[in-house]
């Protein structure tokens, strides 16, 4: 078979997994074919105690604001921005005070918001443990440590005592500490200590591997490093501390190392036990930092270089969070739970929740054990008012024939939130069919780039299949074609045309900030271009189509491919590689990886579990691909770019003549 024939092979291969696995290809000028039926509408008594209800009569009320819709009222919130924010701030009593201009000049990149206010996300979350010290705040359900239950004074304790420990390890404001750990109250306690005491976090799951996990700190130089020794998933021990001794090597400027007992070993030599952080006494401090002063750092690979670490601010979280609490609906009343790895900018979500009161259930442990309906058992037993998970652990439930709404009593739900890769409309009827028909399901799309989201729900409207219920209040999201024109009704790239106060301040290290702006701002200037397909429906909804660039979405976790090429390219047997990653509609995604070998290798399943087992251990098991196929030569740009984007449109089903035009150097070549 000559190259040619071979690389026709190859496409017809996998165009026909991806019909048949993704079950959907664009067609025509890409709308959706079916028609998007209404499958709940709220109550007037249910609308009119949302707080996006009474969000509206408070602008009216206050500030003499009155709109006739939501529209109207997001038409108010993108055009006068200086107004909208500060009436976030203003509704929610948040603590922000100070400032000298609202938005110095509404410029992308480089907008000031708030300059000389001063703020801290801790303040917000710890100022419930003064008005209701006795209540419960935190519920976790481990396999590590089982079921725990934490009050909101329990937690400032906590808080207090791990805040002395680090001052007493020289920690002070901007320095860094990182943190390995799964998703439990001791990640919660200690980026609220750190945060508060004006230092940056930053968090990695315990499940990623050694090289991601180094490649990511090791760019922010850590002063202190806390891990958990190991963790219990799908019933089975898994003992990570030399990977932990081995990471903690590779951190030039690390002063301190603390461990938390997962699996009961004793403490190593040179780590700081978490019990000796704890065992002080003493009250939560809260020191009042910048607006725009950095409170995490989270990452978002691109396709080359090391994983870009975002520098997001204590200001812009706090208001983009109090914000979505309206599209979430989320109040001191309400039982919480994202189904998150604490890798994922999720789990910064949980912290949004309890920032406004709320009680907030964490699961730590395979979704999976013993069976599929384990969350859902958590659901039910905590009486959760709120869930929100990732489109492929719904669509997971689905394949598994699970009837949560049958097997258990979901009287206590009222919403159900997904996100991560867009929620197919069979997503919407099995969740109306088997879990409960009576459920707001409010499904949103955002990004780790900006901690938040674009599109969103909405208590006060009703929902349609597939569709998202609307824009986010204050951010200006459009349908762009290529030459910069909206659209309404037609697929486009999703955009953001005016300022955020929670996009990132900047890139560690990307001191001229090139980085950044290439990142964002290189297609449309000055206008933020997030790397979705995007159609805006005439209703103001909208649905996402999936990624336009080519990031890879695992079942919701980012990750720039550069990182599994230097898993994949460092076995001596590949020369070279390309990995697509096929994700539409809310299918689960297809992801496969093509390799060219050195003359005389074969692709057996010897081969084939080497690649595996090299991006298991350097990458993350959640990136291994779902075929490897063998071909002669990855297909680059005049300038030795792989031609990931082009290959993703081509196996969508896209026309070789529009999708490579081998005029440009940034579209040449062949495949």
């Amino acid at each position: 078979m000559d190259d040619s024939a071979q690389r026709h092979a190859v496409r017809r291969l996998v165009l026909w997994r991806v019909t048949r696995e993704i079950g959907a290809v664009i067609t025509g000028e890409g709308k959706m074919a079916e028609a998007r039926e209404i499958l709940w509408t709220p109550t007037k008594a249910q609308a009119e105690a949302s707080s996006m209800a009474r969000y509206m009569r408070w602008l009216e009320a206050e500030r003499g604001l009155a709109f006739a819709d939501y529209p109207a009222l997001w038409e108010w919130s993108v055009s006068e921005l200086e107004d909208f924010w500060t009436s976030i701030i203003g509704f929610f009593d948040l603590p922000v005070s100070g400032w000298n201009a609202v938005l110095a000049e509404r410029k992308m990149p480089g907008a000031e918001w708030f300059e000389g206010a001063q703020t801290n996300l801790a303040a917000q979350i710890l100022r419930h443990a003064d008005t209701r010290p006795d209540e419960c705040a935190l519920v976790l359900q481990s396999e590590t440590f089982g079921r725990q239950e934490l009050s909101w004074s329990e937690l400032a304790a906590k808080v207090g005592a791990v805040q002395a420990s680090l001052r007493a390890l020289g920690v002070g404001k901007g320095d860094r500490v990182v943190a390995i750990l799964p998703n439990t109250p001791d990640a919660l306690i200690a980026f609220i200590a750190t945060v508060g005491i004006g230092a940056v976090w930053s968090i990695c799951a315990p499940d990623m591997g050694q090289v991601a996990i180094v490649d990511r700190f090791r760019q922010i130089e850590p002063k202190v490093l806390i891990v958990q020794d190991g963790y219990v998933h799908g019933g089975k021990p898994h003992d990570r501390r030399a990977v932990w001794e081995d990471i903690a090597a590779e951190l030039p400027g690390l002063e301190a190392k603390v461990m938390v007992p997962g699996l009961g070993e004793p403490v190593a030599k040179g780590w700081t036990p978490w019990a000796d952080m704890l065992a002080g006494a003493a009250a939560p401090e809260v020191a009042m930092v910048g607006f725009s002063d950095p409170v995490w750092i989270v990452y978002s690979s691109g396709t080359t270089g090391n994983p870009k670490p975002i520098v997001h601010g204590h200001g812009g979280a706090l208001l983009e969070g109090a914000k979505q609490s309206l599209h979430q609906d989320i109040g001191p009343k309400d039982r919480f739970c994202w189904l998150t790895s604490s890798g994922w900018i999720m789990w910064n979500a949980q912290l949004s929740a309890l920032a406004q009161g709320a009680l907030v259930a964490m699961f730590d442990g395979a979704p999976n054990h013993p069976d599929m309906l384990e969350v859902w058992r958590m659901v039910a037993r905590e009486e959760l008012s709120y869930f929100g998970a990732g489109a492929a652990y719904f669509m997971g439930c689905e394949k598994a024939g699970v009837r949560p709404g049958e097997a258990l009593d979901l009287s206590a739900l009222r919403a159900l939130g997904s996100t991560g890769s867009p929620l197919s409309q069979e997503g919407y009827d099995w969740i109306y069919r088997e879990v409960k028909r009576d459920v707001w399901l409010a499904p949103i799309s955002g990004g780790t780039d900006f901690a938040g989201a674009f599109v969103c729900g909405n208590p006060m409207l009703p929902v349609r299949a597939g569709e998202m219920q609307c824009r986010s209040l204050g951010n200006a999201v459009r349908a762009f074609d290529e030459a910069g024109v909206e659209l309404i009704g037609e697929v486009g790239e999703l955009v953001c045309t005016e300022p955020l106060p929670s996009m990132p301040l900047y890139f560690w290290g990307d001191t001229d900030g090139s980085r950044l702006h290439g990142s964002y701002f290189d297609t449309y200037p000055g206008i933020w271009r997030h790397g979705d397909w995007i159609e805006i429906t005439a209703e103001g909804g909208s649905v996402i189509f999936g990624r336009s660039d080519a990031t890879i979405n695992r079942r919701g976790l980012r990750l720039g491919s550069s990182e599994i090429y230097r898993a994949v390219e460092g076995l001596d047997a590949v020369l070279d590689s390309l990995v697509i990653d096929l994700e539409f509609l809310g299918r689960e995604s297809f992801m496969p990886l093509f390799v060219v070998l050195r003359e005389g290798v074969v692709l057996d399943d010897a081969l084939r579990e080497r690649i595996r087992g090299a991006i298991r251990a350097q990458v993350s098991a959640r990136f291994l691909p779902d075929e490897i196929v063998q071909v002669a030569e990855v297909p680059r740009t005049l300038s030795g770019k792989k031609l990931e984007v082009p290959v993703k449109k081509l196996l969508l089903g896209g026309d070789p003549a529009r999708v490579v035009n081998r005029d440009l150097d940034g579209q040449s070549g062949e495949l």
